[in-house]
């Protein structure tokens, strides 16, 4: 291929490139960072997808992952791998910000705690799962509920199977599990969360107050993007303005709570319109939005503090039940459409976009949240906005 302009390659994977080579086999050419030059090799096939397979393999020669066999193109099985190196494998090809990473950092931690960090992918049968769920119910740190045990199973299953090792142990279905909570907090109520963040109490001068507020900062950033957006917590974690990641339209004040690249789940996040008050905060922010990996410790101190109910009822995912439910009295069945789709629960299509703020598509939820922001405002002074209205942000960056 040298002498010529090179043609768009059949397929790539981060520096690896599959190319088509007239009457030979398909070339894998990469630039070696090391050598400083750029090589090549067979990919012994000219069958594009064989090509695909075999790229796939050279690349995690290198980087790690799971091989696939050079035939069907399945992975390989991984039986006899630890059962840490299925689990990182399956991390790595999921975004930061996947529920994943905690649910599975709890099989982690248990084998770790258990003596079990050598343990093979084969010693993972019903009487393992067991004894993790019996481990997870135990924890004195904090009470899990059995769905989110199961959870943690689940997600295990999942990277098991993505080495190509089927469970040798069954999971429970959630739904036969988890009792949704009950409980929903009032506008009186979120503005208690909102000045917990700002107004800390027996601060003792105003030195300790700012200091107070600065580590608090994050669960009010995660507060005010919770209202905003009635978001589940994964999707408020992984609100991202740089451009590159597609979700933050300054212009129309519009905010797609799923990145650019991340493939939808079952779990559908929705293309939501801003309101007025959360906007400038996006605008002023460059990069993640919340500055840390997660804000349950902060969130755990805040709901101590402020009595909300226990035994499972007032998680993070509060705030999405609570103001869905607030707004749902306000918007009446009629309209109610709305708030399913900025639930993500009835999905928006591409004109949506293009007609916003007309009463038939997101208008009126849209302003609902509006008022409901401002009312929690005219409770707590500086939820959103200081006494001149406009942002206050200590704007911290995310920890590493």
């Amino acid at each position: 291929m040298s002498g010529q302009k090179r043609q768009k390659p059949l397929y790539q994977r981060g520096e690896y490139k599959l190319f088509a080579v007239p009457g030979r086999n398909h070339q894998i050419v990469w630039y070696d960072d090391q050598g400083k030059c750029e090589r090549r090799i067979s990919a012994g096939t000219r069958d594009e997808r064989a090509g695909r397979i075999a790229l796939d393999n050279e690349y995690t020669k290198k980087h790690g992952g799971i091989p696939k066999c050079p035939t069907c193109g399945q992975p390989l099985s991984q039986q006899g791998e630890l059962v840490a190196v299925l689990i990182a494998n399956y991390k790595a090809v999921k975004p930061p910000g996947d529920a994943i990473h905690p649910r599975l950092d709890h099989v982690m931690l248990f084998m770790e705690g258990t003596g079990r960090e050598t343990d093979t992918v084969d010693k993972v049968d019903e009487g393992w799962a067991g004894a993790f769920r019996k481990w997870m119910g135990d924890r004195a740190d904090r009470k899990r509920s059995p769905g989110t045990i199961e959870n943690s199973l689940i997600q295990l299953g999942a990277a098991l199977r993505m080495g190509g090792v089927t469970p040798a142990f069954a999971t429970i279905p959630t739904t036969e599990l988890s009792r949704t909570p009950q409980y929903r907090a009032d506008i009186k109520t979120l503005a208690k969360m909102f000045r917990y963040c700002l107004y800390p109490e027996q601060a003792r001068s105003e030195k300790e107050t700012q200091r107070r507020r600065r580590e608090r900062e994050n669960l009010l950033r995660y507060l005010r993007a919770a209202v905003a957006t009635w978001a589940r917590p994964d999707a408020i974690m992984d609100i991202d303005t740089r451009p590159e990641r597609g979700q933050w339209h300054p212009l129309p004040k519009v905010l797609s709570l799923n990145p650019v690249g991340r493939k939808q789940t079952r779990k559908y996040r929705a293309t939501l319109p801003i309101a007025r008050q959360f906007a400038p905060h996006l605008d002023s922010t460059d990069g993640p939005y919340v500055n840390v990996e997660s804000v349950d410790s902060a969130w755990d101190s805040m709901a101590a503090k402020i009595k909300l109910p226990k035994g499972g009822q007032a998680g993070t995912k509060l705030i999405r039940r609570s103001v869905s439910q607030i707004a749902r009295k306000r918007l009446g069945e009629e309209h109610w459409v709305q708030g399913r789709m900025f639930l993500g629960h009835h999905k928006t299509s591409t004109s949506d976009l293009y007609a916003l703020f007309d009463p038939a598509n997101l208008g009126r939820a849209l302003a609902v949240t509006e008022d409901i922001i401002d009312e929690i405002e005219s409770l707590c002074p500086g939820a959103f906005c200081d006494s001149h209205g406009t942002v206050v942000s200590l704007n911290t960056r995310r920890k590493a």
